[in-house]
Formats: C-alpha cells, structure tokens, sequence
C-alpha cells in the first residue's frame, strides 16, 4: 500500500514567513520615514541658507553699519514663513560690528533653529 505524502507548508513554517516579511516591511517603513525626514531637514537648512544670506547682503547694501541690538523678521522662501532673528553686538574695534543672524522655522508650538550666519560689517 502507497502512503500518500502531503505537499504544502506547516503552520509553523507560514508563521516564520510572515514573521520575516513583517520584519522587512517595518524596516522599510522605518528607512522611509528616515528618508523623508532627511529631505524635509534638508529642505529647510537650505531655505534656512537663502534667508540668512538674504538678511546679510541687504545689511550690506545699506553702506552703513546698523545699530545696535535685535531685530526679528519673517522671511518666506519655498511656500514657507521662517523666522529671521538679527542681532547686531559692538565690536572691540569701532569700525566694525558683528552681525549673527540665526533662521528659525516653527516646528509644531516651538521654533527650530535652522540656520546660523555671522559676519562683520564696516564702515564703508
């Protein structure tokens, strides 16, 4: 008499397949969510970059040293209000001051700091 064999998979084994698969998905997921992540930060530190720039050469363009103190601002580049805080500091040499200029981007109720510029301007 022939025994018939059964062909197919246990339970065990369709457990173990899924379980792998189920890994591997929540690993994909995860290197998205880093991937985008990513792009989004960098999105921002570059349009972080054209504001602080931006706040620099028109100081610049002033042909006059500007006074003393903090100055905060908007700036929208790529559909996106970011907040441009410009504080102006005495130097030791009265011909020159030191100009820092940091760009803020609001992330949920607080602001993130995106971007860190500084300079020093003189007396034309």
């Amino acid at each position: 008499m022939r025994r018939c064999q059964q062909q197919g998979f246990t339970l065990i084994e369709v457990l173990v397949a899924l379980s792998i698969v189920g890994i591997a998905l929540i690993a994909g997921f995860k290197a998205t969510g880093a991937l985008t992540h990513h792009a989004q930060r960098q999105s921002a530190h570059l349009l972080g970059q054209l504001c602080a720039e931006n706040a620099l050469v028109s100081l610049r363009l002033l042909h006059q040293i500007p006074g003393i103190g903090e100055t905060k601002s908007l700036c929208t580049q790529g559909g996106q209000s970011l907040e441009v805080t410009r504080t102006v500091q005495a130097t030791p040499n009265p011909n020159f001051v030191r100009v820092d200029v940091q760009v803020s981007i609001a992330v949920g109720q607080t602001q993130e700091a995106v971007m860190r510029l500084s300079t020093l301007l003189g007396r034309n």
